[in-house]
């Protein structure tokens, strides 16, 4: 059998026989790190319309009580739709972490969002079933491998074409964890990616809008229920990934399989290349020219009526998923550029108060977006996407012209965050809902997460009050 067609039984192996044990210290110290982070979005994302409009749908359900729906009005429905919810959550502010590329064709920022989807799946399932946060670890992180390796094999033609890959691919991640803690054997596994890769979609042309982390959303619903029909015996296509009807070829137009067969945990990618924590909830193609722009107006103490005309010069790979020329709402802001650069510009920072209907809507932002304007730089874009390049100039009143280029971002491979900064943001997000004392609770037992005896007692801690069914 060729490479071309092993790439569905690379993944059936690797999900059946990894363990705990295979898993390198370095993956376990980041998987807590993305597990912290992960759920300070979950909490985060429970306060936005499109996750409360999700909740009153789930509700009508009225589903038995399996796992918790966690943050603001939080209860307990079928393992499916909390991680329905739960993952839509962690996507809403477009907060969560982002996969990092291999290749100059594999445009950084274009792979996936990693963690929430088979975060949310293994919680959910991991608080049906009661197993402990090491088993509930472990299943997050093959997860996160093989969500991770999918979307770095497949042709970048998936995501140019449009399709958005944190809801196509992060199914298979939601379904890995799913499959592991629901202990799957090798042909229930090959129904389960078969199920996965027929049910997975989202289109970017929902970007800016309720729909794209619905799609995240329903990549965790998708990978759970995928998992749980095929350990009832449901079927599916035989080799899924791979052949001329295989999810690689009809969605993407084909795969290198050098980057996944054999390279399932060899290395772990959320060790090498490794991921990327967001300090801003947005995105994160515009994260290097927001902290570009945060550099020159706190360096030169640049004051908001100073600046008569702010210029972005960059490449394709950032001025076409960033869409929008002006933002009228916080979902538009997430991807426009004029609102990224205005928000630092009138007070440097960009949280999510920044990313706010209310704030976006006001007389100054609006004011300052209209003094922004995007440039195709083509000695930019010349120097390929593996990196995103741009150049931040502002124009003041006296006459002068300040220019900043973008550099290494924070949370990015040459700046993570340190332990402290992802504390902050942990707790910016959290204390949306969360009281101070319950967040330090939460954090702590995120560090020492395989050290728990059932996630149950995990979960419990991340609602707003007490538990009511749905």
């Amino acid at each position: 059998m060729s490479q071309q067609t092993r790439a569905t039984a690379a993944v059936v192996d690797f999900i059946a026989s990894a363990t705990f044990a295979d898993i390198p210290s370095e993956a376990l110290t980041i998987g807590r790190r993305c597990i912290a982070d992960g759920i300070a979005v979950m909490l985060a994302g429970s306060t936005t319309p499109a996750s409360e409009i999700l909740r009153a749908q789930v509700r009508e359900d009225g589903s038995r009580a399996e796992a918790t729906i966690v943050g603001r009005d939080s209860f307990r429905t079928r393992a499916a739709s909390a991680a329905l919810v739960n993952a839509t959550s962690g996507h809403a502010h477009d907060y969560d972490d982002t996969q990092l590329s291999t290749a100059a064709d594999r445009i950084f920022g274009l792979l996936t969002h990693p963690t929430i989807p088979p975060l949310a799946a293994s919680l959910a399932l991991g608080e049906r079933l009661g197993v402990s946060g090491r088993t509930m670890l472990e299943a997050f992180l093959i997860g996160f491998e093989v969500e991770c390796k999918i979307a770095d094999a497949i042709y970048p033609t998936h995501y140019k074409q449009g399709f958005h890959t944190s809801g196509t691919i992060g199914a298979f991640g939601a379904m890995a964890a799913s499959a592991k803690l629901l202990k799957l054997d090798r042909p229930a596994l090959a129904h389960a990616i078969g199920i996965t890769a027929s049910m997975s979609g989202g289109i970017r042309v929902s970007f800016g809008t309720m729909t794209k982390p619905l799609h995240v959303g329903r990549a965790a619903l998708n990978g759970v229920t995928a998992a749980e029909l095929a350990a009832k015996g449901f079927t599916a296509g035989a080799d899924a990934l791979d052949g001329q009807w295989g999810f690689f070829q009809v969605t993407g137009g084909g795969f290198d399989a050098e980057r996944i067969v054999g390279a399932l945990g060899n290395p772990w990618t959320i060790v090498s290349p490794g991921i990327s924590i967001k300090p801003y909830p947005c995105g994160c193609l515009g994260h290097p020219t927001m902290d570009a722009m945060l550099t020159l107006v706190t360096r030169h103490d640049v004051k908001p009526e100073q600046i008569t005309r702010i210029r972005l010069r960059a490449g394709s790979n950032i001025l076409n998923p960033l869409r929008y020329k002006i933002a009228n709402t916080e979902l538009e802001a997430k991807f426009c550029p004029a609102f990224m650069l205005s928000a630092v510009a009138l007070r440097r920072k960009a949280g999510v108060n920044e990313f706010s209907d209310e704030f976006v809507r006001s007389a100054p932002v609006q004011a300052m977006m209209r003094k922004v304007e995007t440039v195709f730089d083509q000695e930019i874009e010349n120097q390929g996407f593996v990196r995103m390049l741009s150049i931040v100039e502002v124009e003041l009143e006296d006459g002068r012209v300040l220019s900043q280029p973008s550099g290494p971002y924070r949370g990015g491979p040459e700046r993570p965050f340190t332990r402290e900064e992802l504390r902050d943001k942990f707790d910016e997000c959290g204390s949306l809902v969360l009281p101070q004392d319950r967040l330090d609770d939460v954090f702590a037992r995120i560090e020492r997460i395989d050290q728990l005896g059932n996630v149950r007692d995990f979960t419990a801690l991340l609602t707003e009050r007490a538990l009511t069914t749905a």
